[in-house]
């Protein structure tokens, strides 16, 4: 046995191939890179025969699925072609200039040196993306996706098949730059009766989602180069689309009790706008507290500002009633609201709404159609009769309890799986909670790596460090849990665990004793 395996550990690998099971960079794309790499500079040649899938996964010591994984991806890119009855073989037809290897210094290669492919600002947006989610559906826990087998989708069809079966003109033709006029009032009177606060339909804005709005109320209430006060960690799409709107975004740190307004002006006391989450800031959970809205609605009133209220999902409330909005106390009409269907009800759905403040109803409408596009209709009709019918209240009822339960579970097995590695502080409302590692952890902890290796275990995280704007990051996985079934959950941590031990542990000579338990734990499981 042991000279079989010394024989194995000695022969080369197969086409050159070598992985690096540390590396951030998923085996698949290891494979696929060194492949393609290994066309262009010749060293596989046209026609060139490749071992199966299960041949080079037992050579590699990989799983067969993450070779068919490489493979499918080079068939799709056209190096590889498989034909029924025969094995894969490398592309016939490749053109003669991909197969020669440019001369070192040519002109072509300096100038692709010289010219990065992408603009700074795109370089700058991938520096601060999430690592990839895995392909196909998670085994847990993504952020921001609802339930996917609460929802009422065989009404929802019939919703949609009452709304175009026979279109009404508004349907069939030119809508309100606003949106569909049955959905905005069915939307106010929700309102009123779900979230403490009477509005005109007229000012409701129907939106493709927080980016959306956000920008086009930047664009009318702020010039460029004007500063906004944004949340610290916060929400990345709040700094995207002040961005797109030529906007300074200054961040303020939270701190305990939310967003400080003392705080804010002390950074920048010359902004014009506060987007803030009071009901539930993401990712933190902190709820902004009476006195300071007061604080800030004051600000707001005195300097003539605007505040952005993102009420993301203040509906999820497990203690206690719902918390009222921020709008229910604004008193001088300088609050815009803003919510969102596609985290309530499902993410394909691509709608939410903003609710405008009354002295900037008109003058939204006029330039509407000049700084912003409108949110897709497909759908507005039946998410009407979906709220006005009371399905709406009842899937809230419905989901608000499962969500409940799912929290409970993650809370009670995480304590069991994730003890000595990472710490959950209860989160009393949302859709989500933070994973933070313990003390002696968090100097080697990078959640970037290890949300990158929990993709490759099927697990989509989101990393703590990327809601950050400034250099001071702390460092944590946001685990979704309204989109993970409850008998999931279990099995989901403790392929976390595996990840966190792979990715925290250091030398052998170095590991606490806790470590060593819990990695000789992990192996015996």
């Amino acid at each position: 046995m042991k000279s079989r395996s010394t024989s194995r550990s000695r022969r080369a690998p197969p086409l050159g191939l070598a992985l690096d099971p540390s590396s951030s960079e998923p085996l698949h794309r290891q494979i696929g890179e060194q492949m393609r790499r290994a066309i262009l500079d010749g060293r596989l040649k046209p026609g060139t025969r490749l071992p199966s899938s299960r041949v080079l996964a037992q050579d590699l010591d990989c799983a067969r699925g993450t070779v068919v994984l490489a493979f499918d991806q080079l068939v799709a890119e056209g190096y590889v072609v498989s034909q029924a009855g025969s094995a894969m073989s490398v592309a016939a037809n490749l053109p003669d200039e991909m197969l020669t290897v440019p001369r070192t210094g040519s002109p072509l290669q300096r100038s692709a040196v010289a010219k990065p492919a992408v603009a700074r600002r795109t370089r700058a947006l991938l520096a601060e993306a999430s690592p990839p989610v895995p392909a196909g559906p998670p085994l847990a826990f993504p952020t921001g996706q609802p339930d996917r087998e609460a929802f009422p989708f065989a009404l929802w069809a019939k919703l949609l098949e009452r709304e175009w079966r026979r279109p009404g003109i508004e349907a069939a033709s030119a809508a309100h730059p606003f949106g569909h006029a049955g959905l905005r009032e069915a939307i106010a009177t929700y309102l009123g009766v779900a979230r403490g606060f009477t509005c005109d339909p007229g000012s409701v804005v129907v939106t493709a989602g927080i980016r959306h709005g956000l920008s086009l109320f930047a664009e009318v209430v702020l010039d460029a180069g004007d500063q906004a006060w944004i949340e610290e960690p916060g929400f990345v799409g709040v700094r995207e689309a002040l961005a797109t709107s030529g906007i300074d975004a200054v961040p303020v740190d939270i701190d305990e009790s939310g967003f400080s307004p003392e705080a804010a002006l002390a950074l920048a006391p010359d902004a014009r706008l506060a987007v803030v989450a009071p009901a539930h800031h993401f990712p933190l959970g902190t709820v902004l507290g009476l006195q300071r809205r007061l604080e800030l609605l004051s600000w707001a009133e005195c300097t003539r500002g605007w505040i952005a209220e993102d009420d993301f999902d203040g509906e999820y409330r497990y203690s206690g009633r719902p918390l009222p909005p921020l709008r229910t106390l604004d008193r001088s009409g300088r609050v815009a609201y803003f919510s969102s269907f596609s985290k309530l009800l499902f993410p394909a759905l691509r709608l939410s709404f903003l609710v405008l403040p009354a002295s900037l109803v008109e003058a939204t409408e006029r330039i509407m159609d000049r700084v912003s596009v409108r949110a897709p209709l497909l759908g507005q009709g039946a998410l009407a009769r979906f709220i006005a019918e009371g399905h709406f209240a009842t899937h809230l009822r419905r989901t608000r309890q499962l969500y409940a339960g799912r929290r409970e579970t993650l809370l009670r097995e995480a304590a069991r799986h994730l003890d000595g590695l990472l710490t959950i502080a209860p989160d009393p409302g949302g859709m989500h909670v933070i994973a933070s590692p313990v003390a002696k952890l968090a100097p080697r902890f990078d959640d970037v790596a290890v949300t990158a290796a929990a993709a490759e275990a099927g697990l989509t995280v989101q990393p703590l460090s990327v809601c950050y704007a400034g250099r001071a990051r702390r460092h944590g996985l946001i685990l979704g849990y309204a989109g993970t079934p409850e008998a999931e959950i279990e099995r989901a941590l403790v392929k976390l665990r595996d990840v966190v031990l792979t990715a925290v542990t250091p030398s052998r000579e170095s590991r606490s004793p806790l470590l060593q338990t819990k990695l000789g734990q992990s192996r015996e499981q």
